[in-house]
């Protein structure tokens, strides 16, 4: 039987062949073109491709607009802070110490408690120095009784004297001895208010008001004078002190303000900063900066009314050097960094984006102040800036709050 290629050359069927193979993956691949572009410009959610999630531009004909996150420009007060990393110190720390060897008979105190200065604490046996008072009341009185008696003689030999019935010698010797017996009770006085101050010392106190550590020491034990560890410890930690260091290009703004008598205001927050620890204000300067690193050490005071802060304890400190009145800000998210500077992404009425460089300044919390041609109520784009570019257009999906 002859087929239709059987009087054509096999050269000329293999060459159509190869047409037929080339045709096939031609037609295969205007069908992929077609479907990838039918899948990737079907609107989502039965919008029609005229809505704005479909907006021809730099992307090209109907290329889809990147979903950003803005925030607002406003105009407000951004207060000029400087940050560091304070320790909080206790603004007086007294270790109770006894003052006399004996007996601890009695402690009044419980760990941790707050306390006033004079409040009795603890109590040594008082029986060596009761007789040691005793003892010295009776050398004074027997002392008293002598001198007593040399002043009834001296007053006799004057009267002698004063006749001529008695040596002159005689009498002044007898003044002599009264004014040694003056002394010697002078000294026994002593004996006795040094008794007395000592027996007094068996009745431990607080030397000052603050909160209470750890006990050293047991009931009944012998306490030494000489015991470095002392009874207890006492911090005074109302108010708190708070040590931290600033640059030295803050120091001739700070002078001016305390100066001035201006309240310097600190603010202490925890590691995270999420958590305000304490307010108070600058209290003092140190009186050199450090060489080495290029600071000063400031100290304040902080409020610590409810006890939440301790000795030795890191903190985040913020300190208030001055407030920029009535000024440009946006959120921090949305300042972008790049080869040109510092920039933002401005949401344009269009749903593009228009660059526009900015001039940082103080930043408050989650508030840049900037210096830029933008006015407050303009938008700002805060999140999904890393797919912009100027021109690109946008879907708001996350509004900034009122």
């Amino acid at each position: 039987m002859r087929t239709p290629d059987s009087g054509l050359s096999p050269h000329f069927v293999a060459q159509r062949g190869a047409a037929k193979v080339w045709l096939l993956l031609a037609l295969s691949a205007v069908l992929v073109s077609g479907v990838w572009f039918y899948l990737d410009t079907k609107p989502s959610g039965g919008r029609p491709e005229g809505s704005k999630n479909f907006k021809g531009g730099k992307g090209g004909e109907g290329s889809r607009n990147t979903p950003v996150s803005v925030g607002e420009v406003r105009q407000m007060d951004v207060r000029l802070s400087v940050e560091a990393v304070g320790t909080l110190t206790a603004l007086n720390t007294a270790v109770v110490r006894a003052k006399v060897d004996g007996e601890l008979k009695a402690l009044r105190f419980t760990e941790g408690q707050w306390v006033q200065a004079g409040q009795l604490l603890a109590e040594i046996d008082a029986r060596p120095f009761e007789a040691q008072l005793n003892q010295a009341l009776g050398q004074l009185a027997r002392d008293a009784a002598q001198l007593k008696n040399a002043e009834l003689d001296l007053q006799r030999y004057q009267d002698l004297l004063s006749k001529d019935a008695i040596a002159r010698q005689q009498v002044e010797t007898q003044a002599a001895m009264v004014r040694q017996l003056q002394g010697t009770v002078q000294a026994d006085q002593a004996q006795i208010d040094l008794a007395r101050l000592q027996l007094s010392y068996t009745r431990v106190t607080a030397p000052i008001s603050g909160r209470l550590g750890l006990k050293q020491t047991e009931l009944g034990s012998l306490v030494r004078a000489s015991d470095p560890n002392g009874l207890v410890s006492i911090t005074q930690t109302q108010p708190m002190a708070v040590m931290f260091a600033v640059p030295e290009s803050h120091v001739p703004l700070i002078m001016r303000k305390l100066k001035a008598g201006q309240a310097l205001p600190v603010e202490a927050w925890d590691r995270d900063h999420n958590l305000r620890l304490a307010q108070g204000r600058v209290s003092t300067t140190d009186n050199a900066i450090d060489v080495t690193t290029g600071t000063l050490r400031l100290k304040a005071t902080l409020d610590n009314r409810d006890g939440s802060l301790f000795p030795n304890q890191f903190a985040n400190i913020r300190l208030q050097l001055d407030t920029l009145k009535n000024v440009l800000a946006v959120p921090t998210q949305a300042v972008q960094r790049g080869a040109a500077g510092t920039f933002v992404y401005v949401v344009q009425a269009d749903s593009t984006v228009q660059v526009h460089t900015v001039q940082l300044e103080a930043v408050d919390g989650d508030w840049q102040a900037i210096k830029a041609d933008l006015q407050p109520g303009q938008q700002v784009v805060t999140d999904g800036a890393d797919r912009l570019r100027n021109g690109s257009g946008v879907e708001v999906v996350k509004a900034p709050k009122p």
